[in-house]
């Protein structure tokens, strides 16, 4: 039996042969999409599902008040948690990643993923130890842990255990060699632990200094140590700032603000972080979403396009059909020949569309800086249920459709079908349309909004603006006078550029804009306290980068002052603090009082999608900033921007830093990679929107044809009546219309209410106008015509006696 359905399947399979492809690409281009989803999904979806202890390691996350959630804590927290029955683990870090160069026999490695943790970091973290000891593998200061790829490259074949290794200046002794066994939030290269001073609370009074990771013995106690912990911080902070300044804590908490502790999981930590809490930072969730959305949309309206397709198709085996049941075979067994013809179908789609991702897979990891395969056990099984539920729903009803129809009609040529059969084909082709407005609309309105974003004026400049990373010798950074000596350093790296050909300025700021920075920190005006973001600036930083002065003046290096206690501010921080007249008025900033000189133009510094902070500008030597620089920016004249690079770059290298590469990058370019995802975003919609358009058309032409053939006697009689071309085309044609204005109707609401809830996202964004919708509605309408059009202009051109002879 089996082989007489495939004799049958492969008979029609020549005699239909651009029917069949469009029914196997439709369905394979449907079912690519979603692979590729699923790829991107099981990849998110995995970081720490290999760790044991996932839904039991936390990390403590803070808030003051309305500044954005901090990951760094007090170290103060550490008596409270130790007495806390529920906290099995405390494990103190450092400001995670750190860079360094580890020399082993003259080899030096760069390496920028060294991670400064407590002893107890392999308890949370259990990194699969293949080489050493995991007990006391970071027992003291001189010990280290590597990575199994780290020790490849550094020691080869040979046992690291043992061998000593200069890192971050200092020498160490390898204690063990682990492996990642899958993504992780932390997947650090080195592992080394070096807090014995930075964790003690009689060392550091900083308040936000570093990191905790918990690992709790019942997590479904988490909220009696939250709770406690904004206990502890209520009384290390509030109660004892307020008697240190004579104020009720009730008076200082409407000061300061309050503290929100949260308790992330680490199981949670990768999509749903309330902030960047781990290093390997935060994967973006809405996109995740929006892509799995997308796809299983089009896969359904490619199984959607499928029965439209093989509905179209049933007609040519209408008296095949009718003779089969003449001859004995049952309703059953006609939809079993005909589930079995779609499961070759689409087991010929899904081998195709595996064929599709693996050969635009590379351009895909490209699209997601990402490296995914097509492996794993959870995909196959993921695979395997896309074919069963793509064969129930798209076998099905076709096989259905075919078994019922009337025997002796089908043999006299009678191929009619009940209405509820032709309002099922009719619903599917407006559902075809309503997801194609959907994705039309959709697509311009997301490239309206990133076009918005990449032309809006930011506030300043950043065009021919060369961020370069400064990395100074480590003995800059000990002994006595270090944010002096490094100052001088940096003010000779600044006289020496300033020489070479093609170098307009040269400034710096402990400022990024790649959007990693969103910290706020406190000042205090006229006894209340306010948060802004505190950037430490040299001469000429702001006018290199074009910004305005709205009130007052900037800085200038002529006015000693504007080193000591000179200070500007943003038009945000001017109003937030309802300031009538700025300059002249002082402020308090760690400890000290500067007084307004300026007040500066608004300008985006984190993001276009976030609201521009309130901002201050000191110069580096007032607050004694330049330890934390990190950047210098050049500004290029264009015309010899190119050899002006090779320049300092042979300057650098030279003079500043031997150790590191050479590396810079165009502030423009930073800043446009803050919003890259929406770019992507962008560029995902439009793709989508190609493919969805030809499902439908594929869609459409099918129906079209089916509906058209099934009116060909009609067509016949009609003409030769004497009907004329046009009129047979607009009878023809104007239901297809009508179902277009339904679909495009049906599509309005989903359309404008997600893609507003998407434009919240942005504090910067369009309003959405009636012109994506009058554009899509055209081009819907359009492409219509042409198909519909198109297949009954070829019906007119038949022969009539074709259809007429036996009447």
């Amino acid at each position: 039996m089996l082989k007489n359905w495939f004799n049958i399947f492969i008979y029609h399979f020549k005699n239909n042969k651009f029917f069949t492809a469009l029914n196997v690409l439709g369905l394979s281009i449907g079912i690519a999409g979603l692979i590729f989803a699923l790829l991107y999904w099981n990849d998110e979806q995995s970081y720490n599902s290999w760790n044991p202890e996932k839904d039991n390691v936390y990390q403590v996350l803070v808030q003051l008040t309305d500044t954005p959630v901090n990951t760094d804590n007090t170290v103060r927290l550490k008596a409270y948690l130790q007495k806390d029955s529920n906290v099995e683990n405390i494990v103190f870090a450092d400001s995670w990643y750190q860079k360094s160069k580890i020399i082993y026999n003259g080899k030096k490695e760069l390496v920028d993923k060294i991670i400064n943790v407590e002893s107890d970091f392999f308890s949370l973290f259990p990194f699969k130890i293949i080489q050493g000891n995991r007990n006391g593998a970071i027992k003291d200061g001189a010990s280290i842990v590597i990575s199994d790829d780290l020790a490849k490259r550094i020691f080869g074949n040979t046992n690291p255990i043992g061998k000593q290794i200069n890192c971050l200046d200092n020498l160490f002794v390898v204690r063990a060699v682990y492996h990642i066994p899958g993504n992780s939030s932390i997947a650090p290269n080195v592992v080394v632990n070096r807090m014995k001073d930075l964790a003690d609370p009689a060392q550091s009074r900083s308040l936000f200094a570093l990191k905790i990771l918990l690992k709790l013995k019942d997590p479904s106690k988490v909220e009696l140590t939250r709770k406690m912990l904004e206990k502890a911080y209520y009384d290390e902070v509030i109660v004892r700032e307020s008697k240190q300044a004579g104020f009720t804590p009730e008076e200082m908490t409407k000061k300061v603000g309050h503290f929100s502790v949260f308790m992330e999981p680490l199981s949670k930590a990768r999509l749903q972080s309330i902030t960047d809490g781990y290093p390997e930072g935060r994967g973006n969730y809405q996109f995740l979403k929006i892509m799995v959305g997308l796809s299983i949309l089009i896969l359904i309206l490619s199984i959607v396009n499928y029965i439209n397709l093989a509905t179209a198709n049933a007609i040519k085996r209408a008296k095949e059909v009718g003779i089969r049941k003449i001859i004995g075979a049952s309703k059953s067994n006609i939809i079993f020949q005909f589930i079995f013809e779609t499961t070759l179908l689409t087991l010929f789609s899904i081998f195709l569309a595996l064929v599709i991702v693996e050969l635009t897979l590379p351009y895909y990891n490209n699209f997601l800086n990402k490296n995914l395969m097509i492996i794993g056990g959870q995909f196959y099984l993921q695979l395997i249920l896309i074919f069963i539920i793509t064969i129930l729903v798209a076998g099905i009803f076709p096989a259905v459709y075919v078994s019922n129809f009337e025997t002796l009609k089908v043999l006299k040529g009678n191929f009619a079908r009940s209405k509820n059969g032709v309002w099922l084909r009719n619903g599917m082709l407006i559902f075809q349309f309503a997801i194609a407005t959907f994705f039309i609309i959709g697509s311009s309105i997301v490239y309206q909004q990133v076009k918005y974003l990449s032309e809006k004026d930011l506030g300043f400049k950043g065009d021919q603006l060369i961020a370069i990373d400064l990395n100074l010798p480590p003995s800059y950074y000990g002994g006595e006078n270090i944010d002096k000596n490094i100052f001088n350093k940096y003010s000779t790296i600044k006289q020496e550029l300033s020489k070479i050909d093609g170098v307009e300025s040269v400034s710096t700021g402990l400022v990024s804009f790649d959007g990693a920075d969103n910290s706020l920190a406190p000042l205090l005006y006229h006894d209340v306290l306010f948060k802004a973001k505190h950037i430490g600036i040299d001469f000429g930083m702001l006018e290199m980068m074009k910004i305005k002065m709205i009130k007052g003046r900037g800085l200038d290096k002529k006015i000693a002052s504007d080193t000591v206690n000179s200070i500007m501010i943003n038009e945000t921080a001017a109003k937030l603090m309802n300031m009538k007249n700025p300059i002249g008025e002082e402020i308090l900033i760690r400890n000290q009082n500067l007084k307004i000189v300026g007040v500066v133009n608004d300008f985006n510094l984190l993001s276009p999608e976030v609201k521009v902070p309130p901002m201050t500008f000191y110069h580096i030597e007032t607050l004694q900033m330049a330890e934390d620089m990190s950047v210098v920016y050049v500004k290029l004249k264009s015309q010899y921007a190119e050899n002006t690079i090779a320049d300092i770059k042979k300057f650098w290298t030279a003079n500043v830093d031997q150790e590191y590469p050479f590396t810079y990058d165009f502030v423009d370019n930073q800043y446009a990679r803050t919003y890259e995802a929406y770019i992507k975003q962008k560029n995902l919609f439009s793709l989508l929107n190609v493919i969805v358009i030809l499902i439908a058309l594929f869609g459409l032409f099918s129906l079209a044809t089916y509906s058209i053939q099934r009116r060909m006697k009609e067509i016949a009689i009609r003409k030769t009546l004497g009907a004329e071309t046009n009129i047979l085309l607009k009878e023809l044609s104007k239901q297809y219309i009508l179902y277009c204005i339904i679909g495009f109707i049906i599509a309005l609401f989903p359309v404008y209410y997600l893609l507003n809830k998407w434009l919240e996202n942005f504090a910067f964004r369009i309003d959405i106008s009636i012109f994506p919708f009058l554009l899509g509605f055209v081009i819907l309408l359009i492409l219509t015509l042409i198909i519909v059009l198109s297949r009954a202009h070829s019906a007119t051109k038949t022969d009539v006696l074709k259809y007429l002879k036996y009447e």
